[in-house]
């Protein structure tokens, strides 16, 4: 390997020479349909189908005046999501509360998400791009409540379809649409792709998520953010009964 290709700078410094990288992204598929369990390899999907799509995020948060202001600041969004006692004060109702909620119920933490996409990766990129990824990156489960996708098989493919409108990441499209068709080889009552398209098009009509001051939504009532930044509920995904989507394994798992 070159020096020019192992600068984990260059993407960053020269966005025209990243390339999709189809055949990884479809084996990190295929061990992903293993194993749903298995995030590292929605990072691996992602990365190796990015393309251009963080640039251009990057460049529309620029764009927007609330954007534009988080751009400025740099924060990282982590260091305020496993502030325990900054979730502890938010009302039952809020999004903060919600959110905390949704942590509990499934276990999880902030730094989840950032230890999986650490997994053979870098060290953090200092760059504004790299920065609206890991933006991007921190935000997913925040998104799974303000739609109110759980995170069973259906619920994952769902909120992927929804985060590829919000994000245009090909990556997001590959793993709902793929998803879609596992879950409906396994259960064919389950109306998956519907399901997945009804997020893509629920994403598209509402607000453009990545760019809000997220410290002020989570004092806000859930049901009036839902409202105020258009996000539909997610009908076809909430027919289908709870006990249903919590069985789906998606096929070959038991492989793994």
């Amino acid at each position: 390997m070159s020096a020019s290709t192992a600068d984990p700078l260059r993407p960053f410094l020269r966005p025209e020479t990243v390339r999709i990288r189809p055949l990884r992204a479809l084996r990190a598929f295929g061990r992903l349909m293993k194993d749903k369990e298995d995030t590292a390899q929605v990072f691996e999907i992602t990365s190796a189908l990015a393309g251009r799509s963080s640039p251009r995020g990057y460049q529309r948060m620029l764009r927007d005046r609330e954007g534009a202001r988080q751009a400025y600041l740099g924060a990282e969004l982590v260091d305020r999501l496993r502030d325990e006692a900054w979730l502890a004060g938010f009302a039952d109702g809020t999004v903060g509360a919600a959110y905390r909620a949704f942590l509990q119920r499934n276990g999880f933490n902030a730094d989840g998400l950032v230890e999986v996409s650490a997994q053979g990766s870098a060290p953090p990129i200092p760059h504004p791009t790299a920065w609206y990824g890991r933006r991007v990156r921190d935000i997913h489960d925040i998104w799974h409540v303000l739609t109110g996708y759980e995170t069973d098989a259906l619920g994952e493919a769902c909120i992927v379809g929804f985060s590829y409108a919000q994000t245009g990441s090909l990556g997001f499209a590959a793993i709902g649409l793929g998803a879609a068709r596992e879950i409906e080889r396994e259960d064919r009552g389950v109306p998956a792709l519907r399901a997945v398209l009804e997020g893509w098009r629920n994403g598209r009509k509402a607000a453009w998520l990545p760019a809000l001051d997220y410290e002020a939504l989570f004092a806000e009532p859930l049901e009036a953010a839902r409202e105020r930044l258009g996000i539909r509920p997610p009908r076809i995904y909430d027919s289908v009964p709870e006990s249903r989507r919590r069985a789906l394994r998606l096929r070959n798992q038991a492989a793994g």
